[in-house]
Parts: C-alpha cells; sequence; structure tokens
C-alpha cells in the first residue's frame, strides 16, 4: 500500500502542469487557404448541434468577429465538453456569408475539416473535446466562387 502512494506520488510529480478536467481550458484557432486578408473572420463556437453552423440563437454561444489572418487565433477559455467551430471569411464586411443560388461567395470553414458536400457538415463531424489541456483548431477555408 505504502508503494502505491509512492507510485501516485511519482505520477502526480510527473505531470506538475496538467489542469483539472474540470477548469476551463485555452482554445485557439489558425486557419489555411485564405485568399485574401480583405474583412473579417466572423466565428461561431457551440456546444450544441441545434445551433450548428449558425449559432446565432445559441444563449451559450461564442461569436467573434475578428481580423482575416492566417496567426494563431486565441479564443479564449471554454469549460470542458464538446465543441464545433464554423468560420465565414466575410471578405467584403457586411457581417454575413452572401451567396448566389445558395452556394457561398466567401470563404468558409469547420473545425475538423470536414467534408462539404451539399449544405453544411454536421455537428459530429465537426466535433472537437475540450478536456484537461488547452486546444487548437487547425482550419482550412474552402471558397466554392
Amino acid at each position: 500500500m505504502r508503494m502505491g502512494l509512492l507510485f501516485l506520488g511519482g505520477v502526480m510529480a510527473v505531470l506538475p502542469g496538467a489542469a483539472p478536467i474540470s477548469e476551463p481550458q485555452p482554445l485557439s484557432m489558425s486557419v489555411q487557404n485564405l485568399r485574401s486578408n480583405k474583412g473579417a473572420l466572423l466565428v461561431c463556437i457551440t456546444r450544441s448541434p441545434a445551433y450548428f453552423p449558425d449559432c446565432s440563437h445559441d444563449p451559450d454561444k461564442r461569436h467573434l468577429s475578428v481580423a482575416a489572418t492566417t496567426a494563431a487565433i486565441p479564443l479564449g477559455e471554454v469549460v470542458p465538453g464538446d465543441y464545433a467551430i464554423a468560420i465565414i471569411h466575410d471578405e467584403n464586411g457586411n457581417g454575413k456569408l452572401d451567396t448566389f443560388a445558395g452556394i457561398p461567395r466567401e470563404g468558409v470553414g469547420f473545425s475538423r475539416n470536414p467534408a462539404i458536400r451539399f449544405g453544411a457538415p454536421s455537428f459530429r463531424s465537426a466535433q472537437f473535446q475540450v478536456a484537461g489541456s488547452g486546444v487548437r483548431q487547425e482550419i482550412k477555408i474552402k471558397y466554392f466562387l
């Protein structure tokens, strides 16, 4: 029994920087394939499949507008759980996704970079977990027109 305590103490000493799983963790992202640095990136972070990809009505959403850049973008700290991110590259700065015949005219991207076929991917295909340490999502922006 005493060896177990010493062993447990050894394990604890190996992980001094690990945060408790229940504490908020840093979330960040970077984007790839921007065709320009014009406009802004409209970022929506949600935990609810019912509000993905447009989380504008999600009471627990995190919605950000940041300058269009490929640099790392901090998204703040989030409580542990499952999340999904949707991004619009709002090149003209009008605050919305512009479309032509239902096809996005501006770039879109999603966490975990799921395939985009007809319409937005499912929450499940874009979902990632935050637990115990910070998470960084590398999101590829896709343009259709």
